[in-house]
C-alpha cells in the first residue's frame, strides 16, 4: 500500500507473455529517476529516498532477463513487456449452464437481485440444451423442402429443464409471477424482471436473473455486478468454444440492441496493486471479485473483449452490418440487465490506462 507507482499486470497464458505498467498521475511524476527492479516473484520502485515493493500473487513468476521495451507513456506511467518464466495456474474450467444442474437432485431458483425465492424444491429428471435462438433461420439452409419444424414447440414438461443460450425454459408448475400487463414474469419482492412466459405452461428465466442453488443448501449471495460479469462471460466462453464465434450482439427483451462485443481472448489474468491509482470511485478493474487472502495485490480470470455501446443510435451502421452479419451470434437479456452491463464495461474502461482503454474504433 503506498506504493509510489501502482501496478497493473496483464498475463497472456497462451504466449506467456506479460504487460506491466507502473502507473504514476501526471501531477505524482517524480522528480528523482525512477529505478524498477523486476524479480521472479516481486516488483520493487524507488525514487529518490523512496521504495516500495509489491510481492507477486502465487503461481506467477517472471523472468527479469526478457525485460524490453521500457516506455513512459503521459497519462499512463511506465510501460515494460516480458516473459513469464513458467505460466501461471490454469483458470479453472468453465462448466456449462447445462452441468451446472444435475438430473434427479432438488433445486431452489432464488431472485438474484433481492434473494427471494421465485422456484421452491424442484427436481429434474432431464436437462437438455436447447438449438441456438436463431436456429429456425438456418432451416432453409439445411433443408430442401419447406421447414419440417415450422410449427413445432419445444414445452418442457414439470420434470424437465431446457437450457437457452441465456436462459432456462421450464414449467411453469404452480409458479405465479406473471405481470398482469404482459408476459414479463417479475419477483414479487423486488419487481425485477426474471424472464417471460413464452406459453400457457412455460417460463422462460434469464441466467443473470436467478441464482440456482442445492435444496439442501443456504442461499448465498453474490453482488450484483460480479455475478453479471460471471454469467455473461460463461456465456461468451460457451458459445465462442461451441461455435467458433467471436462476435455477440446484446439485445434487450424489448428487441433493441444496446452492446456490440467482440471476444479477443479469455487467457489473461490480470495482477494488480488494490487501491492503486487505478482505482476509480472504488471500482478496480473487475469491481467486487477479490482473490480471497490476496492481500495487497489482487489477481483476477479475465476475459477480453472490445466493445462498442448502440444507445441513442449510436453505432447503428455497424450495429446494421451485425445484424445482418451470420457470423454475429445474438444474446439477449432483460433490458435493465443489458445497460447495467454497459456501464460495467464504462467503469472497467475507465480503470484502464488511458493507452490500453481503446483499439482501433472499439473500447476495451
Amino acid at each position: 500500500a503506498g506504493m509510489a507507482g501502482a501496478f497493473l499486470m496483464e498475463i497472456r497464458r497462451g504466449t506467456q507473455s506479460a504487460l506491466l505498467v507502473i502507473r504514476y498521475a501526471a501531477a505524482e511524476l517524480p522528480s528523482a529517476p525512477v529505478e524498477v527492479s523486476v524479480c521472479a516473484d516481486s516488483l520493487e520502485v524507488r525514487s529518490g529516498g523512496s521504495c516500495d515493493a509489491a510481492a507477486l500473487p502465487a503461481g506467477v513468476r517472471l523472468a527479469p532477463s526478457s525485460c524490453r521495451g521500457l516506455r513512459r507513456l503521459r497519462g499512463d506511467g511506465l510501460h515494460l513487456r516480458m516473459r513469464l518464466r513458467r505460466p501461471p495456474p490454469a483458470a479453472d474450467v468453465v462448466f456449462t449452464l447445462r452441468e451446472s444442474l444435475k438430473r434427479n437432485k432438488n433445486y431452489i431458483f432464488y431472485c438474484q437481485s433481492c434473494g427471494d425465492i421465485v422456484v421452491k424444491d424442484r427436481k429434474f429428471l432431464r436437462v437438455l440444451p436447447l438449438p441456438s435462438e436463431n436456429w429456425s433461420d438456418l432451416v432453409e439452409e439445411w433443408c430442401c423442402h419447406p421447414d419440417p419444424f415450422a410449427r413445432s414447440t419445444l414445452h418442457p414438461q414439470h420434470g424437465d429443464c431446457f437450457v437457452g443460450d441465456t436462459y432456462f425454459l421450464l414449467n411453469s408448475g404452480n409458479e405465479s409471477h406473471k405481470s398482469k400487463e404482459n408476459t414479463k414474469v417479475i419477483c414479487k419482492r423486488c419487481k425485477t424482471m426474471l424472464g417471460e412466459r413464452v406459453s400457457s405452461d412455460s417460463i422462460k428465466y434469464y441466467v443473470t436473473e436467478v441464482n440456482i442453488q442445492p435444496a439442501e443448501g443456504s442461499f448465498s449471495p453474490t453482488p450484483r455486478s460480479q455475478f453479471i460479469q460471471s454469467m455473461v462471460a460463461q456465456c461468451l466462453l460457451e458459445l465462442s468454444s461451441a461455435k467458433s464465434t467471436f462476435r455477440f450482439t446484446i439485445k434487450g427483451d424489448n428487441g433493441k440492441t444496446y452492446i456490440l462485443i467482440w471476444l479477443l481472448n479469455s487467457d489473461t489474468l490480470l495482477v494488480e496493486s488494490l487501491g492503486s491509482s487505478s482505482s476509480h470511485n472504488d471500482f478496480t478493474l473487475f469491481g467486487d471479485i477479490v482473490t480471497p487472502s490476496s492481500g495487497p495485490v489482487g489477481a483476477w480470470n479475465a476475459v477480453k473483449v472490445l466493445y462498442q455501446p448502440c444507445i441513442q443510435c449510436r453505432n447503428k451502421e455497424l450495429a446494421d452490418a451485425w445484424e445482418n452479419d451470420m457470423g454475429v451470434h445474438p444474446l439477449k437479456f432483460p433490458s435493465e440487465t443489458c445497460l447495467e452491463l454497459l456501464l460495467i464495461l464504462s467503469l472497467s474502461t475507465t480503470s484502464l490506462p488511458p493507452s490500453l482503454r481503446c483499439m482501433n474504433s472499439f473500447q476495451v
